[in-house]
């Protein structure tokens, strides 16, 4: 079979068990309200740009074997339930050492190539757990932190959170926002909230997670994403995934063209974090057509692109495992953990 990595150009994430952090950090700027102030969407075209995606852009066979893969490898995988366990943890950082089955990468030509997924994402409870489990394998930690999933704890406990994540090694820090601010639309509190958890982080990556459904208004979503990219974030994430309505395809769309616009206005790259709803493997796709028409080829990797999600990995296997047998296996037979 052709090896898959030509098809996709997923040769640079395959080849390195670490997803890395490459890029160099989003050191923020000042903030510009006038420039926050003057966003607007244009609801009509997004939605008309969301709906035509999936006629316009499709890959099958072996490219879209190719694309799933790329996509493993973008995985932050999560575990965030109340009855986590310690060995749930440990579970979940084996597989996602061996995201995939060795003989369906084999079968695909890329059983040499040390397909990890992007991250392992846990509470803060499970941080050490998750580094000494992961320990050698390159693949960073992540923590959602400042009271996760409402933000609604006092501002000095959730900076002493971070502080504790990443004392414990976590390497990602998924931070959340505190969505008054955005509804009331008090940017200098949400740039002065997002600026002091970039400084608590210290040299860990934070991603500003916007619970998106709970801003009401794309508007919001668009102004927020400035703002916090402004602040110093490294991503912006969409939804903790605990909202009514988490990733959808219009929030990304109104995300990706603010991260473009503040590449533009600062040459500074900032990731982008769908999170929240994905499940299932051609969805994901979607996404990844949408990142590379906005963004461009440099946003399909790790360093730079990041999908929240548990149960997708599983059906990305089972498609992998269609790609290679012809026939579809139980959901059952592809556990994350």
């Amino acid at each position: 079979m052709e090896d898959l990595a030509v098809k996709s150009g997923a040769s640079k994430a395959a080849q390195s068990p670490a997803a890395g952090h490459n890029w160099p950090r989003n050191d923020g700027i000042d903030l510009d309200l006038g420039w926050v102030l003057d966003q607007r969407v244009n609801l009509s075209a997004a939605e008309r740009r969301v709906a035509t995606l999936p006629g316009r852009r499709t890959v099958k066979k072996d490219a879209q074997a190719a694309w799933l893969l790329k996509a493993v490898t973008c995985i932050d995988l999560t575990t965030l339930n109340g009855d986590d366990t310690t060995e749930r943890v440990k579970r979940l950082c084996a597989k996602a050492r061996q995201p995939v089955r060795q003989d369906l990468l084999d079968a695909l030509g890329m059983g040499g190539r040390g397909i990890t997924t992007g991250a392992v994402c846990v509470y803060h409870r499970f941080v050490s757990t998750a580094v000494e489990a992961l320990d050698g394998s390159g693949i960073p930690v992540a923590a959602v932190s400042t009271g996760f999933p409402a933000g609604l704890i006092p501002h000095d406990v959730k900076l002493r959170e971070i502080e504790a994540s990443v004392a414990d090694g976590a390497k990602e820090i998924d931070i959340v926002i505190t969505r008054e601010h955005v509804l009331t639309g008090n940017w200098p509190a949400l740039y002065d909230e997002m600026r002091d958890f970039r400084a608590a982080c210290g040299d860990a990556h934070v991603k500003a997670i916007l619970a998106t459904g709970d801003l009401k208004t794309l508007r919001n979503v668009a102004r927020a994403s400035l703002v916090c990219m402004m602040a110093g974030a490294d991503f912006i994430k969409t939804s903790t995934g605990k909202e009514g309505v988490n990733a959808t395809l219009l929030v990304t769309l109104v995300m990706l063209r603010m991260i473009r616009a503040y590449q533009e206005q600062t040459g500074l790259k900032v990731g982008y974090k769908p999170a929240g709803g994905i499940s299932a493997a051609k969805d994901i796709l979607n996404y990844q057509f949408l990142m590379k028409d906005e963004l461009g080829r440099e946003w399909l990797e790790p360093d730079l692109f990041r999908i929240g999600a548990s149960s997708l990995l599983a059906d990305i296997e089972r498609q992998l495992e269609h790609h290679v047998t012809g026939a579809y296996s139980a959901l059952n037979r592809h556990p994350i953990g």
